[in-house]
């Protein structure tokens, strides 16, 4: 393997450690699993779920799993401080030199000789900054929906006792159910769930729209510049041909 990769003048480099490339599948595969309990919830009754307790349940399976992707962001974040050089925030979020590296960078691919880069190039650091922001304003707008829409951590609880007519009976505060409840300070929360249902939507489609065009680039990237992008996130080595810019 080494003669190979020496013999057509390949330089192996290792780039990705573990708990960023775990990062990298665990946030797919839960988006994943968000997109297609979303789609259930949006065609529930295409598919002839009609029951309040389904469509309960539904939403509680779609909660779960946005722990786990919201555990999974945090953990990132956190890493983002203190791992590998090319797991760094400091080497993905723009700085004072960034608008000169993108212009050289695009440059550099009109020529048809696009600049490597061990870590991300210009355009990718542009890109997960986009997927991170858009991903907090999933976790958080989801989270309040969650909140205000079957009473789950972390807001549930304050959301439950400030609706609840008697306050030592909000814990028997249930989804969808009226009873207990004062009927002003329900209005007011569904204001606030509807914003933020609206707001977790849009994030939710912004995503989806850049993961698609994320994943068309690196596609387009490994075909023509190679660089074994794709396989690097499995195994945290790239394999390039010329100096890598970074």
């Amino acid at each position: 393997m080494k003669a190979s990769i020496q013999n057509n003048t390949f330089k192996e480099y290792k780039v990705w450690d573990i708990p960023t490339r775990l990062f990298h599948w665990i946030n797919f595969l839960t988006t994943l699993g968000l997109i297609f309990v979303a789609c259930i919830m949006m065609f529930k009754k295409e598919l002839g779920i009609t029951g309040l307790e389904a469509k309960i349940a539904l939403k509680e399976v779609h909660i779960i799993i946005g722990y786990i992707f919201a555990s999974n962001l945090l953990v990132r974040i956190i890493w983002g401080f203190i791992g590998g050089k090319y797991s760094r925030w400091r080497q993905i979020i723009p700085n004072k030199g960034y608008v000169k590296q993108l212009r050289t960078y695009l440059a550099s691919i009109k020529a048809g000789k696009p600049d490597t880069y061990l870590g991300h190039n210009p355009l990718g650091r542009l890109a997960v900054i986009t997927m991170i922001l858009l991903m907090l304003a999933l976790v958080f707008s989801g989270l309040i929906r969650a909140g205000t829409d079957v009473y789950y951590p972390p807001f549930g609880g304050a959301i439950a006792q400030y609706i609840a007519i008697d306050k030592t009976v909000a814990a028997e505060i249930t989804p969808y159910n009226l009873q207990g409840t004062d009927p002003q300070k329900v209005a007011q929360v569904k204001v606030i769930k509807s914003f933020f249902g609206e707001l977790h939507e849009l994030a939710a489609f912004s995503l989806m729209f850049i993961i698609a065009l994320h994943i068309f680039i690196v596609i387009r990237m490994e075909i023509r510049e190679g660089g074994s992008v794709i396989s690097a996130m499995f195994n945290g080595n790239k394999l390039l041909k010329a100096k890598p810019k970074d």
